[in-house]
């Protein structure tokens, strides 16, 4: 059976953990708080050698925290898909993305059949797109996973997570930064709002 290779250790924060608590690599800060597209940002690092692996998708029942963060009952089922962002060969990025069953109806049923094609490009293209406050949590490799693309990862990394409104219904995204992502400084090129609106 299938199993996420990174959970969260404890509550998801509005802002990053306080000086006691460990913190982020500073030259991660910027790629944790950076609000524009990800996806943009990491073709643009990688100079355009970027793909997408898929993990998982299918229906199933997101974390109660999950649940509690886009408003779905308890035993509300929903479209969850895990994927590995690849740039320059190594995995950079793991991603868990929450889609209900009501936010993928109408015009936005596409969303069903992403294969590998990178959600955030989607959401990006999407006029009227609104992002949420960000939320960041320290995460633990889930030693269960048998993965080998990851075999040489960390046992902690940095999240984020942030709700999306796409046409006013919400999909939860978050992003875990793998130890193998290691830019020499901050997201480049466009700026966060011309990401929004020059999207990917």
């Amino acid at each position: 059976m299938y199993q996420s290779p990174f959970v969260p250790t404890g509550d998801w924060h509005g802002q990053l953990l306080e000086p006691a608590h460990p913190q982020p690599p500073q030259v991660l800060l910027p790629w944790l708080e950076y609000p524009g597209s990800l996806t943009a940002a990491l073709k643009r690092l990688s100079r355009g050698d970027f793909r997408v692996q898929v993990l998982s998708q299918c229906w199933q029942l997101p974390h109660a925290e999950e649940c509690r963060a886009l408003n779905l009952r308890t035993h509300s089922r929903a479209l969850v898909r895990e994927v590995l962002l690849y740039g320059l060969g190594h995995p950079w990025v793991f991603a868990r993305s929450i889609l209900p069953l009501r936010s993928l109806q109408g015009k936005s049923r596409n969303l069903r059949s992403l294969d590998n094609r990178p959600l955030g490009e989607l959401l990006f293209s999407e006029p009227g797109i609104r992002r949420g406050n960000m939320e960041f949590n320290h995460l633990t490799r889930n030693p269960c996973l048998q993965l080998a693309a990851l075999d040489r990862e960390s046992d902690n990394a940095w999240g984020r997570r942030s709700t999306f409104w796409l046409r006013d219904k919400p999909l939860l995204v978050a992003e875990t930064f793998l130890s193998s992502f290691r830019p020499d400084g901050p997201p480049s090129g466009a700026t966060a709002s011309n990401d929004r609106e020059n999207p990917p």
